[in-house]
């Protein structure tokens, strides 16, 4: 085994779209070991215009969300590129739900906490029910934009996880 196919481990808690398999298994091209996990001191926002949730620090706050267990440096290069400028990535500790165990973990905090286009609470169940397949369609088009960006830039990529217009 040549080094470069020795990599450091990453865990990283995700609490949004990454938490459906079929959109990790489209952006880490296989779906790693998940674990459900909880994250304290942070609320999860929706994003006016946007599919995906962010989430800042609130002191009262719990987040419910899953780990990504064992990613390799390519993989969460992946997830730094969708993430792009607007998250900042961070060591927090999150709680194993299934186990009680606290764990180091990476995770996306978004950039601007006083952002005023963070209101209300995001929820996934409803995220899967009305935004699930337009997100695959858009990671579908990240992968086809990674492997041949064609002078495309990660701003164009950004466009397709926007929310439609509300229809007049």
């Amino acid at each position: 085994m040549s080094s470069s196919d020795q990599s450091p481990s990453h865990n990283v808690f995700v609490y949004g779209s990454f938490q459906e398999p079929a959109v990790v298994g489209l952006i880490l091209e296989c779906t790693p070991v998940i674990v459900s996990a909880q994250l304290h001191g942070f609320h999860r926002y929706r994003l006016k215009g946007r599919l995906h949730p962010c989430i800042a620090p609130l002191k009262t706050g719990v987040i419910d969300g899953k780990v990504l267990t064992g990613l390799t440096d390519a993989q969460l290069e992946n997830l730094d590129m969708i993430e792009g400028d607007e998250y900042v990535r961070k060591t927090v500790e999150v709680l194993l739900t299934d186990t009680s165990e606290k764990m180091q973990v990476e995770a996306f905090i978004w950039a601007n906490k006083d952002d005023p286009d963070m209101y209300g609470e995001w929820d996934f169940e409803e995220w899967k029910l009305l935004h699930m397949e337009k997100f695959i369609e858009a990671s579908e088009k990240f992968i086809e934009w990674k492997k041949n960006p064609d002078g495309r830039s990660r701003e164009e990529f950004a466009k397709f996880v926007e929310e439609d217009p509300p229809v007049a």
